[in-house]
């Protein structure tokens, strides 16, 4: 791997680019939405494009978190770790993914082409709360990819840095960019709305299992994201 100049990547920081990563996520799943749309493709079909588009990039990571914590939740306080662990996915986590990614689908056919604006901004305020699970919520495993996150936290300024640069440079886009005010007005509104579900989501989980690990910052992550869409479905005039 070629070396950058003044540029040091370490994978015990990245937690604080999971926003912007996000961020790019969703402008790939954008682009490939506009390009097939130019290609004579129908929304509903792009709906499912879409969600599949995000599986491939995340390699369905957060999924798989989700049918996993679901299950440990389902299991009970005294089983939830050894739940979580089982490679074999139970009946709750399945019917958990199911209703998951119809919602999702539901969210995208209903947004038409506010997907475009929509899905990034998702994206992002996932990410943006893991962050603060990190940092307000013991890690519950002894080990885990996700510990190193929680102990390599530096300090909220410089975790938080990358997502308020990329918040300010996004409002200074919008005041430059001809966007309809109204438009602008209903996404801060739906954005801010999320914030309720998205806290709520992340504590919930975190209060029920004593903490967070990977497997629960994944299903957080879809949970939040899924709620998001929903809010902007309701939020975003019909086209």
């Amino acid at each position: 791997m070629p070396k950058f100049p003044c540029i040091k990547p370490q994978f015990k920081r990245i937690a604080r680019f999971a926003p912007l990563i996000g961020l790019i996520i969703g402008g790939l799943q954008v682009s490939i939405w506009l390009i097939f749309s130019n290609l004579g493709w129908s929304n509903q079909s792009l709906a499912f494009v879409i969600i599949a588009i995000d599986i491939f990039i995340t390699g369905g990571l957060h999924l798989d978190g989700l049918i996993d914590t679901t299950d440990g939740i389902a299991a009970g306080k005294e089983r939830q770790i050894e739940a979580m662990k089982d490679s074999s996915a139970g009946a709750i986590g399945v019917i958990s993914l199911a209703a998951i990614l119809l919602v999702q689908a539901a969210a995208i056919l209903r947004l038409s082409q506010y997907i475009i604006i929509a899905i990034p901004i998702t994206r992002f305020i996932g990410r943006l709360y893991i962050l603060w699970a990190i940092r307000h919520f013991p890690y519950i495993q002894k080990e885990g990819m996700g510990k190193i996150h929680r102990s390599n936290w530096a300090s909220n300024y410089k975790e938080l840095k990358p997502s308020l640069i990329t918040i300010l440079i996004s409002l200074l886009l919008v005041l430059i960019l001809p966007i309809n005010n109204s438009l602008i007005f209903l996404l801060i509104i739906s954005a801010l709305l999320a914030m309720v579900p998205a806290f709520l989501i992340m504590s919930s989980i975190g209060s029920i299992l004593g903490g967070h690990n990977g497997d629960s910052y994944g299903a957080s992550l879809v949970l939040i994201e899924t709620t998001t869409l929903v809010i902007f479905g309701i939020t975003l005039p019909v086209i």
